[in-house]
């Protein structure tokens, strides 16, 4: 059984063990005040891991520990797994980051943008120009999601039924034409808006490899890297490792709340936004390969310079998210200094950061409280697990890349 082990005593890589012990108490206290149910954290350094750290529950009632080997929710920590298989269709030549989606999914032939007005008054226009394969990876494309309740565009999306990102008993297919049929919140590639883009990506992945999504991550990266618990549904066989989902009740403790449909057999919606169960291992292999610029044990999953390209900024003009107004996403630090490239944030300004790190870090999140982050400048690579949905920010990445920050000493 594939599972994440320490290798190393932190000192041998320049990290400080007492800082990361603080890392672990302050963790700890939240399980210890029943905020969280329990968690997983691994800091590594040029590969290797120095602390591993598990403590709580997986499944409170049943009383099962947080192990090495629990499978979690990773929700949108799937976006950038679907990126890099994208750009490995890229690389091959199948697909380019200037083709208009309509080129792989007619019913985006015609985007419509928001003009004025809401409800029955909304008036929209033509889009000046076509919405972009790298607008769908920068999140630039004028999508967005209904639960955001900020835009009228938000309003239409819950009223074609997509207040979870899925059209109700549709598939993959189904769903991303429901998001074709609805108006454009901005002129494709002007601004920054997070969104359900990276679904509109999976099935252009289908599309261009004649292969349901689940089928076409795992040929591309599961397999290549090594994951292999990693996917959108979880066997009866590993069920037990699977984590129980939490939400926050109103006195500030936790109950569970019904999570992705990943028991049993193959869902329907495959969502390449935010679909995807893995073990703490899948993940340190994903992100080791990024930390490595597309290379794993001797596979080549990406070129240097492609890798390169995914972790540098996108945005309009060099801008950084604040420029956009948009708030933190999953807990994010916070959007001040962060850009952000095909599928992951980046640190374009290490001083205006509202946590620390370093300039070109990289990463994402779940909504589930998950993280990854990989400072290329440090050589570390970070991730945090558990299943938690609060139900506003806890400000727990900003303590823990303070905290990790503080480790590192050589």
């Amino acid at each position: 059984m594939a599972r994440l082990r320490q290798e190393v005593d932190p000192g041998e890589v320049g990290l400080d063990g007492q800082a990361l012990d603080r890392v672990d108490r302050h963790v700890t206290r939240l399980v210890d005040e029943g905020r969280l149910p329990g968690f997983l954290i691994s800091v590594a350094r040029g590969g290797r891991v120095a602390r591993l750290t598990t403590y709580g529950r997986r499944d409170v009632a049943a009383g099962l520990p947080v192990e090495p080997d629990t499978l979690w929710r990773i929700y949108s920590m799937t976006k950038p797994v679907t990126t890099v298989a994208a750009l490995t269709l890229v690389e091959e030549g199948r697909l380019s980051l200037d083709d208009p989606v309509a080129d792989h999914l007619p019913a985006f032939a015609e985007p419509r943008v928001y003009v004025r007005g809401s409800g029955a008054d909304l008036v929209t226009r033509p889009a000046d120009g076509p919405i972009r394969i790298r607008h769908l990876l920068t999140h630039t494309a004028g999508l967005t999601f209904a639960f955001y309740h900020c835009h009228p565009v938000d309003a239409l999306y819950r009223e074609a039924g997509l207040e979870s990102a899925v059209k109700p008993g549709t598939d993959l297919a189904g769903t991303v034409d429901v998001y074709a049929s609805l108006p454009l919140q901005f002129e494709p590639g002007t601004q920054w808006n997070y969104s359900v883009a990276t679904n509109v990506l999976g099935r252009v992945l289908e599309v261009v490899a004649g292969r349901p999504l689940d089928e076409v991550l795992a040929e591309r990266v599961f397999r290549p890297l090594g994951m292999p618990d990693a996917g959108f549904q979880v066997s009866d066989a590993r069920a037990g490792r699977l984590a129980e989902l939490y939400g926050e009740t109103d006195q500030g403790g936790i109950r569970p709340i019904p999570g992705l449909p990943l028991r049993g057999g193959r869902p329907r919606f495959l969502s390449g936004s935010g679909g995807m169960a893995a073990t703490a291992y899948d993940v340190h292999r994903f992100v080791e390969m990024l930390r490595r610029r597309g290379e794993l044990d001797g596979v080549r999953l990406l070129a240097p310079d492609t890798v390169d390209l995914m972790t540098a900024n996108q945005l309009p003009g060099g801008a950084d998210l604040r420029s956009f107004g948009s708030r933190p996403a999953h807990d994010e630090p916070g959007n001040d200094g962060v850009g952000f490239g095909l599928g992951v944030s980046v640190v374009i300004d290490p001083e205006r950061t509202t946590a620390p790190a370093g300039l070109g870090t990289y990463g994402w999140s779940g909504v589930a409280t998950t993280t990854f982050w990989v400072d290329p400048g440090r050589d570390l690579t970070v991730q945090f697990m558990t299943q938690l949905r609060p139900r506003s920010p806890l400000g727990l990445f900003q303590d823990l890349k303070r905290l990790v920050h503080e480790a590192v000493v050589d």
